[in-house]
């Protein structure tokens, strides 16, 4: 089979203006960035205004591999699977981060014959999104540095500074470092740190905004520091959230592109699904509901991770209420989660899928815990065999769970027709969607809610710094805001170890922060690393351009 850049290459994209056109959007409301991407200009929000939303539909998965699932392949395949069935849906996707592409999972705009064009522009610099977030993070680093050069005046205590420098890569070699050094007149010395940009609390302030004086107030809000009295510090008393928000003009704007077979996809937005919430933005998806009569979009991770954080917060944060909900697994996946070691998941091994098929069914459970119907995909490897799959089928039956067999990866949307008339009955179902904690409770009472409800553990165990970090929220006034808890994707506990269906566990809370531009507290759990480091082999390695400019590599 041909690799997705040169699927992607032999396809030829209609002009951007096209796609604009089939969804009701005039060419003055674009801003074209070229002839295949376009940003959505702020007047297409207020002409649609009052129209009816269409119905809102969630992708998310089990517990992967760490070379991921297809859950972003599924969710192309399903809304090309749409337009076959004559239905009207539009694709709502995060913006991939340089970091995977050139590390080790790659890109995010699908695979196979489901994938968004122009594949390599989107997976590189795209509309420069990614540059306007990290230049808006560096610059309230450098006034927060200016600050305690020119003397100080708000006293800010510099070993209490919260926030750091950013990056969208993956270097290792930036997680800590020193500042201000080589004399006086380069700033005051001080530790100092980078995270990937895609991790910044400005990236999860992007994704929440309704819209630019939003963006700008929750900007504004940022905790920054303390004083040596122990006063908070916000971006606003550094003057920055006016810079900050010129820097994110553009980029709060959603982008247009499309599939393969022409589908529109608007991709905004691409925060870390482990340290932040994992979503696409509330502009991009609120802007797919108007529309399109489907909006389907995508959660980063599990739904352990990015599925239960679009429910409790992004749904909630927007007033979002899905129909419907997609959990993608793979026969890999279930046998990865059954002990089998990912160089042998190849092989047929109905033992360990079986040993495996709990952790689907957690999935399963969890999502009905929020009051939405269910279908899983089976995102279909040509390693695969019958029984390995009739496997899979029969234990969904045994959950009284709808189930289908997706093959978007080599047939594009043809492949995942089932799903699509799967999906379109579900919609036509009542949902009961609720949040699983109620935001007022106290921040201990919403973490084990979670913990208990979603990961199945016996309890929450506090560091003697979480405890401390909890009681300084409190002290701010913000303990009503939901909690976002950071842990591994591999499990549902905070061991990345403990796979398929942990029992007899507790989770380990080793700090709390708080993102209070965003509006969620952070509950980190185990090792998250929020600057990622290259593998042995990067993918970096693989590619490369022409002397035409055509570039190879990229998956």
């Amino acid at each position: 089979m041909l690799t997705d850049l040169q699927i992607a290459n032999k396809t030829t994209p209609k002009h951007i203006t096209q796609i604009a056109k089939g969804l009701g959007i005039n060419e003055e409301e674009l801003e074209l960035y070229g002839k295949y991407k376009a940003k959505i200009e702020d007047c297409v929000f207020k002409r649609l205004k009052e129209k009816p939303n269409g119905k809102l539909v969630l992708v998310t998965a089990i517990n992967p591999t760490p070379a991921g699932e297809g859950k972003t392949t599924i969710t192309i395949g399903l809304g090309q699977a749409m337009h076959k069935i004559n239905k009207n849906a539009v694709i709502a996707l995060r913006e991939p981060s340089l970091g995977p592409v050139f590390g080790i999972k790659g890109g995010a705009t699908g695979g196979g014959y489901s994938q968004v064009l122009p594949m390599e522009e989107i997976n590189l610099h795209f509309t420069g999104d990614m540059h306007a977030i990290t230049a808006a993070n560096n610059l309230l680093c450098a006034l927060l540095d200016n600050h305690l050069h020119q003397g100080n005046k708000l006293n800010i205590n510099p070993k209490s500074i919260l926030i750091k420098r950013c990056l969208d890569m993956n270097d290792r070699s930036l997680r800590n470092i020193v500042i201000g050094l080589g004399g006086k007149m380069n700033g005051a010395t001080r530790e100092d740190g980078f995270i990937i940009t895609v991790a910044t609390e400005i990236m999860a302030i992007l994704c929440l905004s309704q819209d630019i004086q939003d963006l700008k107030l929750r900007l504004s809000r940022i905790l920054i520091a303390y004083t040596y009295d122990g006063c908070p510090i916000y971006a606003k008393d550094l003057r920055a959230q006016g810079a900050m928000t010129a820097l994110l003009k553009e980029a709060i704007k959603p982008n247009l592109v499309q599939s393969l077979e022409g589908t529109p996809v608007i991709m905004h937005g691409g925060p870390f699904a482990n340290i932040a919430h994992g979503c696409n933005s509330i502009r991009a998806t609120k802007l797919a509901l108007k529309l399109g009569d489907y909006c389907i979009t995508e959660a980063g991770f599990g739904s352990d991770l990015g599925a239960e954080k679009f429910l409790d917060i992004k749904c909630r944060v927007a007033g979002l209420k899905p129909s419907c909900i997609v959990i993608v697994a793979t026969v890999r996946a279930l046998k990865y989660n059954g002990g089998v070691s990912y160089e042998n998941l190849k092989h047929e091994d109905i033992t360990a899928l079986k040993t495996g098929l709990p952790n689907l069914g957690v999935h399963i459970e969890n999502m009905r815990k929020f009051g939405v119907s269910v279908v899983v995909a089976l995102n279909s490897f040509e390693t695969d065999t019958e029984n390995e799959i009739s496997e899979v089928k029969n234990y969904c039956e045994s959950m009284d769970c709808r189930f289908t067999v997706s093959r978007a990866f080599i047939q594009g949307g043809e492949g995942a027709i089932d799903l699509a008339r799967e999906v379109c009955e579900l919609c036509e179902e009542n949902s009961n969607f609720s949040p699983i904690y109620s935001q007022d409770l106290p921040i201990k009472e919403k973490i084990f809610k979670i913990a208990k409800e979603v990961y199945r553990a016996d309890g929450v165990f506090y560091t003697a710094e979480a405890e401390k970090s909890i009681k300084e929220i409190e002290r701010l006034g913000r303990s009503n805001l939901p909690v976002c808890i950071a842990k591994t994707q591999y499990s549902l506990s905070d061991d990345a170890l403990k796979l398929c269906r942990p029992k007899n566990f507790s989770i380990t809370v080793r700090d709390v922060t708080i993102s209070n531009g965003a509006g969620f507290i952070v509950v980190l759990t185990g090792n998250i690393m929020t600057m990622p480091g290259l593998p042995k082999l990067p993918a970096a390695e693989k590619i490369d351009i022409d002397k035409n400019e055509k570039i190879t590599g990229i998956f």
